[in-house]
């Protein structure tokens, strides 16, 4: 049996393009195979072969966010460091307490 293909054409965004097509060398892969490999799996699910939807930060990410706000107002007093060696002597330090 004969296979007949068609050709599609998209207008994707340039640099989008250029870190994909990467990507897909990277995986031995060529932006063809991945849009059959796509069109396979949405047949094949028959859906979306992955999740779609409008990324939520965390109720932890909140909550440093608003931590960090609070910080930066002054609501919140927390002590500061001028360089990474002294904060973490200041953990060593307070971990010997314990």
């Amino acid at each position: 049996m004969q296979t007949l293909t068609s050709a599609i054409s998209v207008q994707v965004d340039t640099h989008d393009k250029e870190i994909a097509n990467n990507i897909l060398k990277n995986l031995g892969l060529n932006m063809s195979t991945f849009v059959n490999m796509a069109i396979k799996q949405l047949i094949y699910t028959d859906g979306l072969p992955f999740e779609v939807k409008n990324p939520k930060p965390s109720k932890e990410l909140l909550e440093a966010l608003e931590e960090g706000e609070n910080i930066i107002s002054g609501k919140i007093q927390k002590k500061g460091y001028h360089n990474v060696k002294q904060m973490i002597d200041d953990i060593i330090n307070e971990d010997n307490k314990h």
